[in-house]
């Protein structure tokens, strides 16, 4: 089946009902969207399909054909990263990084969606996506300063 992933066209040889996370890390070697939990409880498998934040845990392979599909990989560059990964690395967020890529496309999601949203809107939409370290007021502002970033056109 072919997949669009990260804008690119692959084709995967893979059974229909292979959860999308491993077709992703094990068949194309993204390996920045992680298992967690598999229940799409924890949020560290959130990649975005047409631009949705979606837990990769609980979609099949075929129901992601045709879909775009982005990824951690696919967010942003080094040379060029997304005002989430740029807010991110500023505010300094990450203490052991295995939730992060799943956070980081959540907050991207809730910013294409909501550009400036408060404390209350950021924990409604960031709930579900768990940090063992408990770095979620760092998370918080660092969604604020990837809103201002955005606002400054960077």
């Amino acid at each position: 089946m072919r997949l669009i992933v990260n804008g690119i066209p692959r084709d995967v040889d893979v059974e229909p009902d292979m959860p999308l996370l491993w077709v992703l890390r094990d068949e194309l070697g993204l390996h920045g969207t992680k298992y967690g939990c598999g229940i799409a409880a924890c949020g560290a498998c959130t990649v975005h399909l047409d631009g949705v934040a979606t837990r990769s845990c609980q979609v099949w392979a075929e129901d992601a054909a045709g879909v775009e599909i982005t990824t951690i990989e696919g967010l942003g560059t080094p040379d060029a990263p997304h005002p989430v990964q740029a807010a991110w690395i500023e505010t300094q967020v990450a203490q052991c990084g295995y939730c992060q890529s799943g956070q980081i496309m959540q907050a991207a999601d809730l910013l294409a969606t909501m550009p400036d949203p408060t404390d209350a809107e950021i924990d409604a939409a960031m709930d579900g996506n768990l940090c063992r370290c408990a770095t979620y007021p760092r998370i918080r502002a660092a969604i604020r300063r990837a809103a201002a970033l955005r606002a400054e056109g960077a």
